[in-house]
């Protein structure tokens, strides 16, 4: 499994030989080929040729912490425990936190049973 390193960095400039290069790779490309001043003034806005829920949809944004009660975090498993879990199918996280959530529910049980006897 990989890692993804999320701290932010900033990219070292450019120098003037890699924007060059740069430039010509994009200038050779014929996928990326830049706009023209007719094809610039012919773009209009999402919002105005998009169905309305479709823009919605796709500018609502990730739901909160506080809308979802649920609290992201970055978790060290075994890569066999993991596996196991992706082996699932999606919904592989929300399994996962329903077993967290009976372990504590167990633990709390036996934390009170140990306290009676």
């Amino acid at each position: 499994m990989t890692t993804r390193d999320t701290t932010k960095r900033r990219a070292p400039p450019l120098s003037d030989t890699e924007e060059a290069l740069l430039q010509a790779s994009i200038a050779n490309n014929p996928d990326s080929a830049e706009l023209t001043d007719a094809e610039l003034a012919r773009l209009r806005p999402a919002r105005d040729v998009l169905p309305p829920a479709v823009y919605a949809a796709l500018t609502q944004g990730s739901p909160s912490q506080g809308e979802t009660g649920r609290v992201q975090l970055t978790l060290n498993v075994d890569p066999d425990v993991l596996a196991a879990y992706q082996a699932g199918g999606p919904g592989w996280q929300a399994r996962m936190n329903e077993a967290l959530a009976e372990g504590l529910v167990r633990g709390r049980r036996r934390a009170k049973a140990g306290k009676r006897g």
